[in-house]
């Protein structure tokens, strides 16, 4: 047998993940594992509160929603029903796939001290979550047990590489899929949430990310970017009609994602406070306006307001005010909607056109831009009567933190961009990325995984 068909039928990610980075937290000895917990481990006894405990446990379950089913049933339906199976099924493994990896070093690598390495990554001592006992707590939430926290943090671990995958829907292997999911969590997905929320050097330095502008949206976006163009254009683009088999499915999906995402701004104030209840309104407003604002500008120019629209309106909008959902006041929250409703129809819609790129489901155009978007305008319309850990340039006069947003953009996409395609580029070399042409023209339920869809 080959080295090629050997990798196809691996239990891909999981074993490469495991053997690159577990290894050298296994040559610790039990005992030295048990005792070398990082610094982030709160004191021996924790103060947790039961009501920042049950919200996390809530906010936690809605972020798992908006994985399964939210995104599965969005991107589902705005496939062709030969790979609505296919692009469900993704999510779905995405979900299971990620949860192992997290539990046996991605969050020790994102949220753990690294030592001397402590900017870029963090450590071993968290490999297996073994250090990590029932009554303890991290610095990062001291008001809940660290089971949740990590748990919290396993979700957006889930849905950040998930949402790669609209960009090169319908024509990636799934064994390919499986492949670039492990291998892009543990080298893209960790440094990043590392550098933004675990003590790294993003943070340091001052970048405001209340809930993943840059670790979940542009560092996914940018990734959908350089998947979509190193995989090149599906059998028929611009010819053929690939429009969505069934809306209905993508607007539940959506419905599903902005509930979800309750979970993900209000939660990350990771306590029941009144930085949840501005982050939830905050949200709210923002996905409402960019809604509104995706959808006019598309009855203006392409002279029917379609539903297609309005819901990608609202995902645009909760990806933008993401970063800025707990540091902005509703009036910003209000802006940051209109402006990611109207720049990301034009990224999605038209610059595509321009550029000529294949992003299937338009997941740079979404949440790349809409990402960037979002976290240049934390630095704009930051309040420090709201939050005062963040101070912005509109309405503090703090214009130097627009300059730090801008920093924050350009070292997530060139750090996630390079590694990507490197980690793209390995894949195809051993076991190839792309299905035949066969295997796309008749549609990857049947051919991947033995299955179809029938109406």
């Amino acid at each position: 047998m080959t080295l090629s068909r050997s990798l196809k039928y691996a239990v891909p990610a999981l074993i490469a993940a495991s053997l690159l980075v577990a290894l050298p937290a296994l040559a610790q000895t039990a005992t030295d594992a048990a005792t070398a917990a990082a610094p982030a481990a709160a004191p021996a006894a924790p103060k947790i509160d039961t009501g920042d405990t049950a919200w996390m446990l809530t906010s936690t379950a809605l972020v798992l929603m908006m994985t399964i089913p939210g995104l599965a049933l969005f991107y589902g339906g705005m496939v062709r029903q030969k790979n609505v199976l296919a692009v469900v099924g993704q999510s779905f493994a995405c979900t299971a796939l990620v949860s192992v990896l997290w539990m046996i070093i991605g969050y020790s690598l994102a949220f753990t001290d690294g030592g001397s390495h402590q900017a870029y990554l963090g450590g071993f001592a968290y490999a297996f979550l073994r250090p990590m006992g029932v009554g303890v707590t991290s610095s990062l939430a001291p008001t809940i047990p660290e089971s949740v926290y990590m748990c919290f943090q396993m979700t957006f671990a889930i849905i950040t590489p998930a949402l790669i995958a609209g960009a090169f829907a319908d024509r990636m292997k799934f064994s390919a899929f499986m492949w670039f999911m492990g291998l892009w969590l543990i080298f893209v997905y960790c440094p990043i949430a590392h550098w933004v929320w675990g003590g790294g050097m993003l943070g340091g330095d001052g970048v405001l990310d209340y809930a993943g502008g840059t670790v979940v949206h542009l560092n996914a976006g940018t990734a959908a970017l350089v998947s979509c163009l190193v995989l090149g254009k599906r059998v028929g683009y611009g010819t053929e009609n690939m429009a969505p088999h069934n809306l209905v499915l993508s607007l539940a999906g959506a419905s599903l994602l902005w509930v979800g995402w309750f979970g993900f701004n209000a939660g990350s104030a990771v306590t029941a406070n009144v930085n949840a209840g501005m982050a939830m309104a905050a949200t709210q407003i923002a996905t409402a306006a960019a809604t509104l604002a995706w959808m006019f500008a598309e009855w203006i120019v392409a002279k029917k307001p379609s539903i297609l629209g309005m819901i990608s309106g609202a995902v645009a909008g909760l990806v933008a005010i993401t970063p800025a959902s707990g540091f902005v006041d509703p009036t910003g929250a209000l802006a940051i909607g209109i402006l990611a409703g109207v720049v990301c129809y034009l990224s999605a819609v038209h610059m595509k056109k321009v550029f000529g790129y294949d992003d299937a489901l338009d997941a740079w155009g979404v949440h790349g831009v809409g990402g960037a978007l979002g976290a240049i305008l934390t630095g704009v319309f930051a309040s420090n009567a709201v939050n005062s850990a963040g101070k912005g340039w509109l309405i503090d006069g703090n214009f130097g933190q627009l300059g730090i947003q801008a920093f924050g953009v350009v070292v997530t996409f060139f750090y996630c961009g390079i590694v990507t395609f490197i980690i793209l580029k390995l894949i195809d070399f051993t076991i190839g990325l792309r299905v035949s042409k066969e295997v796309e023209v008749e549609g990857l339920d049947i051919n991947l995984h033995g299955e179809t869809v029938h109406h």
